[in-house]
Order: C-alpha cells, then sequence, then structure tokens
C-alpha cells in the first residue's frame, strides 16, 4: 500500500494546519479537493467523536484510502459547554465564521467567565475497517478564554475570538508556527503520530 493518507474535510483552513503537521511524519498527504470530492458527509452526531468517525469511514470508502479527520468544537463554561458539537453551525446551518462569533459574543455579553477552550477528536481509519473497528482516536485540548471583541487576521472559525492560556493575543493574531505548537488540533496531532507511523510501517512490509 502507498503511504498515501487523505484529510477528510473541506475546510482549507485545517487542510493547511494538517499539511504542516504532516511534514512530521514521511505520508503522502493528500486532501478531499485533490480527488475532486465535492459532496459533504453528514455531521449530525451527537458528539465530535460520532462525527470524526462518520467523515473518515465515509471518505475511506469512497477513496480507498486510509483516511484521517477530525471534529473540533469550541466548549464555553457559561454556555453549559455550548456550542461544542454545533461550533460550526452556532448561528445557522450555513452560517460564517463572523456570525458565529458574533452570536457567541452576544449570548455572553460583559459577563465575566469567559473560560472556554478547543477540543479536537482525530479518527484514523483504514478503509477496510467497519464503523466498530477504527484504528485510533486521539483528543486534544486548548485550554482559554472568550475575548470581548474579535483580533487577529489568521486562524479560521473562532480563533477570533480566543485566547489561549498563557498567550496575550487571540488565536488568530498567532503566527502560524505558535499556533500549530499549542491548538488542539495539533494536541491530538502528536497523541496520533504514533499510531500512523506505526500503522504506515507495517502496511510496507506487507
Amino acid at each position: 500500500m502507498s503511504a498515501k493518507i487523505l484529510l477528510a474535510t473541506h475546510n482549507k483552513g485545517k487542510v493547511l494546519e494538517f499539511r504542516r503537521m504532516f511534514d512530521q511524519v514521511t505520508l503522502s498527504v493528500c486532501s478531499l479537493s485533490d480527488l475532486g470530492i465535492s459532496d459533504s458527509i453528514p455531521e449530525d452526531g451527537d458528539t465530535l467523536k460520532a462525527n470524526a468517525l462518520a467523515k473518515a469511514l465515509g471518505y475511506a470508502r469512497r477513496a480507498g484510502l486510509p483516511t484521517i479527520s477530525d471534529d473540533s468544537g469550541l466548549e464555553v463554561d457559561a454556555l453549559g459547554g455550548a456550542p461544542s458539537v454545533r461550533s460550526a453551525r452556532f448561528a445557522g446551518e450555513h452560517a460564517s465564521d463572523a456570525e458565529n462569533n458574533a452570536k457567541l459574543l452576544g449570548m455572553l455579553g460583559s459577563r465575566q467567565d469567559r473560560k472556554a477552550r478547543f477540543r479536537c477528536v482525530l479518527c484514523f481509519v483504514d478503509p477496510g475497517r467497519s464503523a466498530e473497528d477504527p484504528v485510533a482516536y486521539a483528543e486534544g485540548v486548548c485550554e482559554g478564554r472568550i475575548l470581548l471583541e474579535p483580533g487577529g487576521s489568521g486562524g479560521f472559525g473562532y480563533d477570533p475570538i480566543f485566547q489561549p492560556d498563557g498567550k496575550e493575543r487571540s488565536m488568530a493574531a498567532l503566527p502560524a508556527a505558535e499556533k500549530n505548537q499549542i491548538s488542539h488540533r495539533a494536541a491530538a496531532f502528536r497523541v496520533m503520530k504514533e499510531t500512523l507511523q506505526g500503522y504506515f510501517v507495517l502496511q510496507n512490509l506487507s
């Protein structure tokens, strides 16, 4: 089997972040757009884990390639952990990042309790495996707080209103290299990296 892996996302920001992370391992990375796959798999699960599995399994079977997907969400303590699994659709099914950010800031208002975290669940699937037997999951968290207003021009999603613990700026104001050291996706990828390296070594020996 060729040492190639599919990134199961249409989000260009995620593709860029993952490509940088995969510089750490010797794999050929392709995206859905590289394969001409334009349709989306419904993300209607009740958990990040369920959505990550649905995407990884669906696209792995379609492309016939080992596939990694993520589902990520922002959890705000003052909102009972919302928006979480509905982060991308917080302001509506086709809401923009700016609309989602505006809704969240409006709900928080000026309240002082603004503790929050980004959470990422990665799922890696072999196209020959069943939904009950994925290769691996990995989870990563980035703790922080919600700012009073957006700041920074980088990143995507809720990055402009999220300030990571230990940083003085929003996630969107951090250089890409710095974000990729502390982000929830980076934390999950560090956990997943050993699994990927072991899987592809075994496949190349078979």
